[in-house]
């Protein structure tokens, strides 16, 4: 913990930290990403990211807390299988079939939580701020993917919109068969080298 620090500073200091890790780091993007392959609208993209960030803000508070904290040799390979998760469940799903997102983001939102906690854990949180500082890194989070979902879901409904339903089906699937490879290589990369 450092010493105390004025409620604004704190508030800017995370939610840029939130923001920094989103951007820094590529497991949790291609997360986001898989899960805005199949499309959708706006309003129900960030619903479903929204979804993931509800349930990450409960392990990361969990897990900075001491509550509960699963090793990060666990977490790591379970964020990686997360993603081929997402990506296997878009290349299996046709745009007109059953939507299961929301579900999944908040399911692995859990596993993502932890994940982030072993980063903000490296930090130095504020003593006597540590409410604010957990729910500025979490706003900073939010808007991070917001950005994500922004800057991807046009570019993808311009795609399918623009193309046959066929090959919109098979960007989708070139796609979301990139995500599985990465997560793959995460997963084995992570398992190889925990301990």
């Amino acid at each position: 913990m450092s010493e105390p620090q004025g409620i604004g500073t704190v508030i800017k200091q995370f939610v840029r930290e939130g923001v920094h890790h989103i951007f820094i780091g590529p497991d949790h993007i291609l997360f986001v990403i898989g899960l805005l392959l199949l499309g959708g609208t706006l309003k129900r993209l960030l619903k479903i990211v929204t979804a993931f960030t509800i349930a990450h803000s409960i392990t990361l508070v969990l897990a900075t807390l001491n509550i509960l904290s699963p090793p990060a040799r666990i977490i790591e390979p379970m964020i990686a299988l997360s993603i081929i998760f997402v990506g296997a469940h878009a290349l299996s799903q046709s745009k007109e079939g059953r939507d299961w997102r929301l579900l999944f983001a908040f399911c692995f939102g859990f596993v993502h939580g932890f994940g982030f906690a072993n980063v903000l854990r490296e930090m130095r949180l504020p003593r006597g701020e540590l409410g604010w500082s957990l729910f500025s890194f979490n706003v900073g989070v939010e808007i991070g993917q917001a950005c994500i979902v922004l800057a991807v879901a046009p570019i993808l409904a311009q795609l399918y919109r623009r193309t046959r339903p066929a090959t919109s089906r098979r960007i989708a699937s070139a796609g979301a068969f990139c995500v599985i490879v990465a997560g793959a290589y995460w997963f084995t990369e992570r398992t190889f080298n925990a301990g």
